[in-house]
């Protein structure tokens, strides 16, 4: 009983903790205003690649790779500071707009 209790406590845990991660995409819409100039209003790409329906979680993750400035790919030196003021909050937002273009 008290390892059933235990493991559905722990089960709640990670759910709540993978809903606060989850990005407020009228936030992150309201955000991309300074990422269309490279990917696109659209999310369609431009001068950098596209960014529309890609994976939430793969895209907050090169945010923060740019953020920690980790060489990701040859336009690094352009998305590292793009991203270094970014919050947590912010990049689960962004990449939550950006995973719900089409």
């Amino acid at each position: 009983m008290k390892n059933t209790v235990l493991a559905i406590a722990a089960a709640g845990l990670v759910s709540f903790g993978m809903a606060a991660q989850a990005g407020d995409v009228n936030a992150g819409k309201a955000a991309y205003g300074t990422c269309m100039g490279c990917h696109g209003g659209a999310g369609e790409g431009g001068v950098g690649p596209a960014v529309k329906g890609r994976d939430a979680a793969q895209l907050a993750g090169l945010l923060k790779k740019y953020r920690a400035g980790e060489q990701v790919g040859p336009m690094t030196a352009l998305m590292a500071p793009m991203a270094a003021s970014l919050s947590d909050a912010d990049i689960a937002n962004l990449s939550a707009y950006m995973a719900s273009l089409k």
